[in-house]
């Protein structure tokens, strides 16, 4: 068995929770080493969402890594959303003075990277059979394998930042550990093709056949969603019938300014929420996907993780500059709190966009109703808009 030098935080997990935390530690000068079971290439080639909220693009730059997010990304001061074509905009800027910014959580994943390997993080990829041990005790360590050979590294603290799937989460005993899942009956079928964007910021369609988003990428290549059935299958959706849908799920208005091309990325997600209390065990912390999952309908899944690291991150400076325990202690309490209000907001407006299996004509026109009240009633747009540009939080400096 070969022992690699002790460290003091060891983060499973090299995707973008375990980066940023990783850059937040290496900032603090805490000693950190990333475990991570795939290569490189596998973990920056994920295709995942792309709208960061202030407190991402803040941390971003404050971590000295937001060059090309700031020279790429799209400021988006609002929102439209629409029932069968009627639309109309909130104007997020005007209601909170906050924008969000449209920039691919796989950009942002390969700006990490770059920041990482420039300031010496060291993270160990291909490790695999990952296992956490002593969790309770004076101090942890975990184990691997890499070509067979079984490696061990001492520290601190872990931190699971390895996903819904991931080991960490699984090594809290199921009588610590209380679980909240909501299982959606429809996934999003979603389309990534390089055809300017239809519509300058996001749409948010509700329609009697389901749901539709108008995102995109760049002013170049964009992305759409439309809900389908659990049952399909991503390739029984050609091209064509893909694009027919979504210009009907959008209306006359907008398809007559939807540009259609060849798909190079088509996938069907399913909706999840799920929550872990407490998310904390011991010497190991969960953050973001090990912890909580949230529809994709609000954009909080890589910003709620992103929120979770920054409050982590604080509390273990504080804890090896002043050798203090109460921010670790209080960390699993201060994060679930904003994680059920991102959860909250996630659930209402997949609520309110989505068509549910007991969606009938009532609950039909009380969505339509509830669409009519956000767009007369400034107090309903602000709400929407606090929730989506992100509910503050306080960085530590960094």
């Amino acid at each position: 068995m070969e022992t690699i030098i002790r460290t003091q935080v060891a983060i499973v997990g090299a995707g973008p929770a375990g980066l940023f935390l990783a850059l937040i530690l290496e900032a603090a000068d805490i000693d950190v080493v990333v475990m991570e079971r795939r290569n490189r290439a596998y973990v920056e080639g994920r295709v995942r969402a792309g709208v960061l909220e202030q407190i991402t693009v803040d941390l971003m730059n404050r971590l000295g890594v937001g060059a090309c997010m700031n020279r790429d990304g799209l400021v988006h001061g609002g929102a439209a959303l629409s029932h069968d074509g009627e639309r109309f905009r909130v104007d997020f800027q005007a209601l909170t003075g906050s924008t969000v910014m449209v920039y691919g959580q796989q950009e942002v994943t390969k700006d990490l990277y770059a920041a990482a390997e420039a300031r010496g993080v060291k993270i160990a990829f291909d490790a695999e059979d990952i296992r956490l041990h002593e969790l309770t005790g004076d101090h942890a360590h975990l184990t691997w394998k890499r070509e067979g050979v079984e490696q061990r590294l001492d520290c601190d603290f872990i931190v699971g930042c390895d996903g819904y799937h991931g080991v960490s989460r699984s090594c809290i005993p199921d009588a610590n550990l209380k679980t909240f899942e909501r299982v959606y009956p429809f996934g999003w079928l979603g389309v990534l093709a390089e055809v300017p964007p239809c519509n300058h910021e996001l749409i948010y369609a509700n329609h009697e056949r389901g749901f539709a988003l108008a995102s995109m990428r760049s002013c170049t290549r964009s992305r759409y969603y439309v809900q389908c059935s659990l049952d399909d299958r991503a390739e029984d959706w050609s091209d064509d019938r893909f694009w027919d849908e979504v210009c009907f799920r959008l209306g006359p208005e907008m398809a007559a300014n939807v540009v259609r091309g060849p798909s190079f990325e088509k996938r069907i997600a399913p909706l999840r929420t799920f929550v872990a209390e407490p998310m904390r065990h011991g010497r190991l912390f969960l953050a973001g996907d090990a912890a909580h999952i949230v529809p994709p309908t609000g954009a909080k899944g890589l910003n709620l993780a992103v929120s979770d690291v920054v409050m982590l991150g604080e509390a273990l400076s504080e804890y090896y500059a002043h050798n203090s325990s109460a921010g670790i202690d209080g960390y699993s309490a201060r994060a679930l709190e904003r994680v059920w209000r991102a959860e909250r907001f996630s659930w209402w407006l997949t609520g309110l966009t989505h068509r549910f299996p007991e969606t009938g004509p009532l609950e039909r026109r009380l969505q339509i109703a509830e669409l009519d009240y956000i767009r007369h009633s400034r107090a309903a747009q602000t709400m929407l808009a606090e929730n989506y540009v992100g509910l503050p939080l306080t960085l530590a400096r960094i």
